[in-house]
């Protein structure tokens, strides 16, 4: 059995390579912030639920008691405060070019805390490997 054949280990090696590769198409996108009529791109995460297969015991929907007329029920029945979802599209500069310097680099810094926790993941779950081996 090799390490690849891991489920954890693979997909932490899938993310890590993703992180990789998106970290490459966001510094374009930063290269190409003049080109006139560049639009910038972005990778989608890739897909692990074939390898995570659900549980077969499925829990309950679970609520909470409400064992007194003041208490406040535990859905979530109310709107919220802050907007979830981005509306509106990209600025558009007058040569055509759609690349946000500020959004850009969130997602770059996004990436980088990203990959800095898969990667720590990686290296803990080397160890928990080594460890059980009986090698230091």
């Amino acid at each position: 059995m090799g390490l690849g054949d891991i489920p954890i280990v693979a997909m932490l090696r899938m993310r890590m390579q993703w992180a990789q590769e998106r970290q490459r198409v966001l510094a374009e996108n930063v290269a190409n912030a003049d080109t006139p009529g560049f639009r910038p791109h972005d990778l989608t995460e890739p897909d692990f639920s074939p390898a995570v297969s659900p549980t077969p015991f499925a829990p309950a929907q679970v609520s909470l008691a409400v064992t007194d007329a003041g208490h406040i029920g535990g859905g979530m029945t109310g709107g919220t405060l802050f907007r979830t979802t981005r509306t509106g599209g990209y600025e558009i500069h007058p040569t055509g070019n759609a690349v946000s310097l500020e959004d850009e680099m969130m997602k770059v810094a996004a990436n980088a805390l990203d990959y800095q926790a898969v990667s720590a993941l990686y290296t803990q779950s080397l160890n928990l490997l080594k460890t059980a081996l009986g090698k230091k």
